[in-house]
């Protein structure tokens, strides 16, 4: 599972960055920037997901948690050496580059992540359930408020996909589609259950609006906001949580019967 996690990180922005620069007719420094939201993660879509599985009465791996958190880098990466090579301006590349990868593995969002792997890799029995009234009983309010927030973010942003222009529109629409269904067949072929596949889906499909906005703005900040914070934040956040979740779990139902 860690292996097809970060050949997927890896394949997908090479995708969403070919696709844009050929459909959209995007500049490099803004289909860059694209490939890097739609190829990390989405932590809150994530959680949501772990949450409407647990409505349901569905099992998953529980490793998923794990390979979540190592989508977030691969995608950046990539997407940042795409950049760098298709850009002209070698050495303002180079020097980009470098300060998205500082961005990257000092942000708050990986720093969490790894310490949050480190924690629970060591963390005994006992060690979990003395932290379990402050961390996991108040999960789902704090999911909700955190999710209410996003969404008067996201609702606010909306009015952008004006600008942007309906091909971007229905590429921040069909490109989860297609991801979540590659993610589907890729669990399915790696013997995930159809609950990680769920889980799988949703992280192959999700965008990054934390991590990736982060180190966009570090490295590429000629692209332009109004692009890929509309497109993750605005279109595609929303569109997973209604409809992603509950398709890709039908998707899902689909292939495992």
């Amino acid at each position: 599972p860690l292996l097809i996690t970060l050949i997927a990180g890896a394949l997908i922005p090479v995708a969403v960055f070919v696709a844009t620069r050929k459909f959209l007719k995007m500049d490099v420094s803004n289909a860059a920037a694209l490939a890097a939201h739609y190829g990390s993660v989405s932590a809150v879509t994530f959680m949501a997901s772990l949450a409407f599985l647990s409505k349901q009465g569905v099992e998953y791996e529980g490793f998923m948690p794990a390979i979540m958190a190592a989508m977030e880098i691969p995608a950046i990466f990539v997407a940042m050496l795409l950049a760098k090579q298709f850009k002209q301006e070698k050495s303002e590349s180079d020097l980009s580059f470098w300060a998205t990868m500082h961005e990257v593995f000092s942000g708050k969002s990986f720093v969490l992540l790894v310490a949050g792997l480190i924690a629970g890799a060591v963390a005994s029995a006992e060690g979990r359930e003395l932290i379990k009234p402050f961390l996991i009983a108040p999960f789902y309010g704090v999911l909700m408020l955190f999710l209410l927030e996003m969404g008067l973010i996201a609702g606010e942003r909306l009015r952008d996909a004006k600008e942007a222009g309906i091909k971007l529109v229905a590429f921040a629409i069909i490109a989860p589609v297609l991801q979540g269904a590659l993610g589907i067949a890729l669990a399915y072929a790696i013997g995930l259950s159809q609950g990680g596949a769920t889980i799988f889906a949703v992280i192959c499909s999700s965008a990054s609006y934390i991590a990736a906005p982060a180190a966009v703005r570090a490295s590429l900040p000629e692209a332009n906001p109004g692009y890929y914070v509309t497109t993750s934040l605005g279109i595609t956040f929303p569109f997973n949580l209604i409809v992603g979740i509950p398709l890709y779990f039908s998707m899902s139902g689909w292939l495992y019967s």
